[in-house]
């Protein structure tokens, strides 16, 4: 059977302790014709056939015998980066260990409940084909160090202070696959006076807090999980939670962040394209819509409401993407203004605002 170009045939690598999800996973998938699924106990049994056969992607659990699935990604991302998608049940040490897979190189996360497993991977085989082509699609670098980005040294402002920072433009930015790495060079390279910003970054339930915390520790601006009713203030980036969609909506002299639930829209919750239309509608524009790396079309339709109210619109370039996929289907809808490299984005929403470093 012919596949499409964009269905090519994927070498899938299950690195779980689990027989259980070993025999589910390699069935699953392998009822789809685009994937050849191989499957192995622990990391020392999977260096040894991909020593022989190289997978486009490996399936790895975190909690194994012989070696820990974080180890084992390690020397994967040092000797020959290929996409990893972590596996695994998220209790809390767990989910810290799961996030720094990410910082260290894995492509995403998939979270399996502690009971039920086999049902929940059954259930949710368009989830997991989804990641695992998301990942295929990667461009990754080897590894060395974990890159981080070097804080700027700065007193942070009391919260009184920082309540009173009313904003004059909101910066709605939108990310998937790759995109916790390129949210750091973003929000990294923005002052402490820098426009408000509110993102929405595919991410599981547990994940968005830590990921915040993280960029909140690097970057100059204040970063925080958004919580329903947040003020959108200067200074400071709202972080969606997982599992909930984030909306601006405006609020006299000010516009304020709703976290709602809500059904899967473009296949994701939250979901770039609900941020992107409410800040289309409540902020019109003085808005500016940032379509980074990902896979899928999440946020094509919602940068094009924004253009078409008067937002400027930017899209990162496929040379800086790890995955070019919602970028490139912004492009495509005609909601892109400029498309730009991921390190000039930030310059060039503080050129167009008249914001500069400090």
């Amino acid at each position: 059977m012919m596949l499409p170009s964009d269905r090519r045939v994927l070498q899938v690598l299950v690195v779980d302790d689990s027989a259980v999800v070993r025999e589910v996973m390699q069935r699953i998938l392998a009822a789809d014709d685009s994937f050849v699924v191989t499957t192995a106990a622990d990391p020392l049994i999977a260096a040894r056939k991909m020593a022989t056969s190289r997978p486009d992607v490996i399936v790895l659990d975190l909690a194994m015998p012989h070696m820990d699935g974080l180890s084992f990604l390690r020397k994967v991302m040092a000797q020959d980066p290929i996409p990893v998608v972590i596996c695994s049940v998220m209790t809390q040490g767990a989910a810290d260990v799961a996030f720094q897979a990410l910082v260290e190189g894995a492509v995403d996360i998939v979270t399996k409940p502690q009971l039920g497993v086999r049902g929940f991977l059954e259930e949710s085989v368009t989830l997991l084909v989804d990641t695992l082509r998301a990942a295929a699609a990667a461009t990754l670098p080897r590894r060395t160090t974990v890159g981080v980005v070097a804080r700027r040294p700065h007193q942070r402002l009391p919260s009184p202070v920082l309540a009173k920072r009313r904003t004059d433009a909101v910066v709605a930015v939108g990310a998937s696959t790759g995109g916790t790495e390129a949210l750091s060079v973003l929000l990294g390279a923005l002052p402490e006076d820098a426009p408000s910003v509110v993102v929405v970054q595919h991410m599981p339930a547990g994940f968005t807090g830590p990921f915040a915390r993280r960029l909140d520790a690097l970057c100059a601006i204040s970063v925080k999980e958004a919580q329903d009713g947040d003020y959108v203030l200067r200074g400071q980036a709202l972080i969606a939670p997982g599992n909930r969609h984030v909306t601006v909506a405006r609020e006299g002299a000010h516009w304020r962040v709703r976290v709602v639930e809500g059904a899967l829209v473009s296949r994701h919750r939250p979901s770039v394209d609900v941020l992107f239309r409410s800040v289309a509608q409540a902020v019109g524009r003085s808005a500016i819509g940032v379509l980074l790396t990902g896979m899928g079309r999440d946020g094509a339709d919602g940068l094009r409401a924004m253009k078409e109210r008067g937002a400027w619109t930017l899209a990162q370039d496929e040379a800086t993407c790890v995955v070019f996929g919602m970028p490139k289907e912004a492009i495509a809808a005609g909601g892109v203004d400029d498309v730009v490299p991921l390190a000039r984005i930030a310059p060039m929403i503080l050129d167009r605002l008249g914001t500069t470093e400090k």
